[in-house]
């Protein structure tokens, strides 16, 4: 079987492309038009290939850096390889799929939420957050969880909308996964109201942090 190339994977891509999924990926800010269950697919045929992923990365396609992001192996990108991935990928799909599958499943993920939380960009910021939320939820010792809910008391109202949905995400985690806290988080959710109006289909759990905080306690019940 021949070794895949960079132009063989992007020709099958270009057969997927769907104008009416770019059309609804693109009211979110992502540009692709791939179905993501087929995108997955050709991502199981190439299997792990890290030459390969990095020359789809470096192409610059959103579809391609999925692919990209899906046949890689996390352990071998450096931290700063990472940094500088991250500050390239503004569509939100490849940038959510570049932290929750790469750097949160590699060596550097602590030393990368530590840099990028502060950072002045906002939407690199909001993966320092992203990963903040996942350490409450796995790795919480040695957290300052009181101090993080300060942060987002004072900042979380008025953030970017992208750094605001996950200081709200960390916020919920916090109220879920330390009984301590809980009441304290679900009153800082009630005071701000972020994203309390927002748009939750039926049976779907609302992002809101106290209704969230409340239906993810009852699930852990």
């Amino acid at each position: 079987m021949p070794e895949p190339t960079v132009d063989a994977v992007l020709a099958e891509l270009a057969a997927l492309e769907d104008p009416k999924i770019r059309a609804v990926n693109e009211r979110h800010g992502d540009d692709h038009g791939v179905n993501l269950t087929k995108l997955r697919a050709v991502a199981k045929e190439l299997k792990k290939n890290q030459p390969l992923a990095r020359e789809l990365w470096a192409n610059g396609d959103s579809a391609a850096r999925l692919v990209a992001l899906l046949i890689c192996r996390p352990r071998e990108f450096t931290a700063d390889e990472l940094d500088a991935m991250l500050r390239e990928a503004r569509s939100p799909k490849v940038h959510d799929w570049l932290v929750g599958y790469v750097v949160s499943k590699g060596p550097h993920a602590e030393a990368l939420r530590l840099r990028w939380i502060d950072d002045a960009d906002p939407v690199v910021a909001s993966a320092g957050w992203a990963l903040t939320a996942e350490r409450v939820a796995k790795k919480p010792d040695g957290l300052d969880q009181p101090g993080l809910l300060d942060v987002i008391e004072a900042e979380m109202k008025d953030a970017h909308h992208r750094l605001q949905w996950a200081m709200n995400w960390a916020l919920t985690q916090i109220g879920v996964e330390n009984p301590e806290l809980r009441e304290r988080a679900v009153g800082i959710g009630e005071r701000l109201e972020v994203l309390k109006d927002y748009p939750t289909p039926p049976n779907c759990t609302s992002p809101f942090a106290p209704l969230a905080i409340a239906e993810l306690v009852r699930r852990k019940a």
